[in-house]
C-alpha cells in the first residue's frame, strides 16, 4: 500500500519532475508527468475519503478493489467524493486536464508546445491543489 503521504509526496515529486522537463524544453514530458501528479494526488484523497491508510498498489492488494484500479482522472475525481465540487468551482480548468491519459505516452515527440505545456501544467496544479 501506498500511505497518503507517500502518494501525495511523489505527486509533488512528478510536478517538480515536470518542472525540469520544462525547463529543458521538454515539453511532451511535462504533460505526462503532470497527469500523474493529479492520479496520486487524486488516490490520496480517495484514501482520505474512504478512510483507508493506503492506496492498493500490488496485483494482491488490487483484488478486492478492482474499480479503484484506474489511471481516468473522470474515474478517480468520482471516487475521491469531490466531483461536484470541483466541476463546479473549476469547469474549464478541470475538462482540460481531465483529457489527459497514460497513453499520451505514445503520441510522438514534439506533439506538446511550450504553450501547451505550460497552460497545462498551470491548470493541473490548480487542480491538485484543490484536491
Amino acid at each position: 500500500m501506498l500511505t497518503v503521504a507517500e502518494l501525495r509526496a511523489v505527486s509533488a515529486a512528478r510536478l517538480d519532475d515536470a518542472q525540469a522537463l520544462f525547463n529543458a524544453g521538454r515539453y511532451d514530458g511535462v504533460v505526462y508527468l503532470c497527469g500523474y501528479a493529479v492520479e496520486l494526488a487524486l488516490k490520496a484523497r480517495i484514501c482520505e475519503t474512504m478512510n483507508w491508510d493506503g492506496y492498493p498498489a500490488t496485483n494482491r492488494e488490487f483484488r478486492d478493489y478492482q474499480s479503484f484500479r484506474t489511471h481516468d482522472l473522470k474515474v478517480l475525481l468520482r471516487l475521491s467524493g469531490q466531483e461536484n465540487r470541483i466541476i463546479e468551482s473549476m469547469t474549464n480548468t478541470w475538462r482540460a486536464v481531465s483529457q489527459w491519459s497514460p497513453d499520451l505516452r505514445y503520441r510522438p515527440p514534439g506533439s506538446a508546445t511550450r504553450l501547451s505545456a505550460a497552460l497545462l501544467m498551470e491548470q493541473m496544479k490548480l487542480v491538485k491543489e484543490s484536491i
